[in-house]
């Protein structure tokens, strides 16, 4: 495996003036953010990459380094044994090595910031939303004097060749109307909008492009930067990661994916559904080629059994119509800039949206807490959204992330249990996902992560 043997780099947008204070803190972290920083800067140094299982990648490179080393300028990055890829002539791709020094702003810097005693307030809903702007605008995803004119697209990383073409051809559409492009800045689904949008701002030679990668630190080595990507923040965890996609979205688009796309999807309602949101208008579409409906058939079918047909309304179901998609979106983004205009709302951060705190802490996929997750319909739809939503992100983190993998590894499948009538439902969607071979990327040697336990 070619590698690249060594050598410094310096900031070229992120983290370029920084006070003493400010590097003594990089260079101090705890051992734990370290390892962290290394496992997502070698992610990054990995851009392109489809393969989709950390240890894998860790392994291939386990004598990778990077440090941050001090100079009066500013932190210097030293860096030993990466990717080849990442490298032209013996010199770093600039946008590789823009996106190096965002995770250094992002992981290093930020656990910095955090860890001052009176900075955030952690326990409480406005505290967390405040910790997500600050991120966004320490990356300058949010900025001053920001059009309405942002297209949050989720979908898989794991999609078949006509899929991936559909999701390009709805990026073009959405790219010739002038519409900007935020994804999870992997492959597939993620990247096809991207490349997409850049052919039609091209077309419509629109100057200021923005590709935005929206990641965290566990599937950041799963899903690596696509090429396209100009500008990437990572959040310090799932559940902030899905509140700065849909506090920074103008319209989300949705395409066929797997469980990671489900739990965007049920997360996205179980904020919809809530009593306080019900006069934010929002837009929401999920769209597929005629071979792939199949996907959101399913999908839809799921939120009807269990969420009810009340669920259906705040989404849009567009099937083989590429330009339909762009058409939609453009009106619904047009009438939501009309509705913040006219109430004095921010165009570039969505403040007014309620999330819960029980969305906004994080969950983190153990054998018991997945077991005791509450599946079952005496719950209020959005809050029944909620845990199955997180039934989604343990499935996802059993699959492809570190420490689900270890999980599962240790203890094996998860436990899930419930309503019968849920459970069976949920069943049935599972089914038909490994069925459709959306899991992973190495679909011949899947191997659930879950087992469905006695119904309750």
């Amino acid at each position: 495996m070619s590698k690249w043997s060594r050598g410094n780099l310096r900031p070229i947008k992120s983290l370029n003036l920084l006070s003493y204070r400010e590097i003594q803190g990089l260079m101090s972290s705890q051992s734990e953010v370290r390892k962290l920083f290394r496992e997502c800067a070698l992610a990054v140094l990995n851009s392109g990459s489809t393969e989709d299982d950390v240890n894998k990648l860790l392994e291939a490179y386990e004598d990778f380094e990077i440090h941050v080393e001090r100079e009066s300028r500013g932190p210097k990055l030293s860096v030993e044994n990466a990717p080849a890829s990442a490298f032209v002539d013996g010199r770093m791709i600039r946008g590789i090595q823009d996106h190096l020094f965002s995770v250094l702003r992002d992981i290093v810097y930020l656990n910095h910031s955090m860890s001052l005693d009176g900075v955030y307030d952690l326990n409480s809903r406005r505290g967390i939303t405040d910790v997500v702007f600050d991120i966004l605008r320490n990356a300058t995803i949010v900025r001053p004097n920001l059009k309405a004119d942002l297209v949050v697209c989720w979908g898989g990383h794991s999609i078949s060749r006509p899929e991936y073409e559909f999701t390009k051809d709805v990026g073009y559409q959405l790219g010739l109307r002038g519409l900007n492009i935020a994804t999870g800045c992997g492959p597939g689904a993620m990247k096809g909008p991207m490349k997409g949008a850049a052919i039609g701002h091209s077309k419509q030679q629109i100057e200021h492009r923005r590709y935005i990668g929206i990641s965290e630190p566990g599937i950041i080595a799963a899903e690596a930067p696509n090429p396209i990507v100009n500008e990437l923040v990572i959040l310090p965890d799932i559940e902030k990661r899905l509140e700065a996609f849909v506090r920074v979205a103008h319209s989300i688009v949705v395409f066929p994916g797997g469980a990671g796309t489900a739990e965007e999807v049920l997360y996205l309602l179980s904020i919809l559904m809530h009593e306080k949101n019900k006069d934010i208008p929002f837009s929401f579409v999920m769209a597929a080629q005629k071979d792939s409906e199949d996907y959101f058939i399913a999908l839809d079918d799921f939120i009807r059994a269990t969420l009810g047909e009340e669920a259906t309304k705040y989404y849009e179901i567009i099937i083989g119509d590429a330009e339909e998609v762009g058409r939609s979106v453009r009106k619904s983004v047009d009438l939501i800039r009309k509705h913040r205009r006219h109430n004095g709302e921010s165009y570039g951060f969505n403040w007014e949206l309620y999330i819960e705190s029980d969305l906004q802490n994080p969950f983190e996929p153990t054998h018991e807490n997945m077991a005791s997750l509450k599946l079952e319909r005496g719950l209020p739809a959005n809050e029944l959204a909620g845990h199955m939503r997180k039934a989604f992100s343990g499935i996802v983190a059993g699959n492809v992330k570190a420490f689900g993998l270890e999980q599962i590894r240790q203890n094996g499948p998860f436990r899930l249990s419930g309503e019968p009538e849920i459970i069976e439902q949920l069943e049935k969607l599972l089914n038909k996902f490994i069925a459709q071979k959306r899991m992973k990327i190495d679909v011949e040697n899947y191997e659930p992560c879950w087992i469905f336990a006695d119904a309750q």
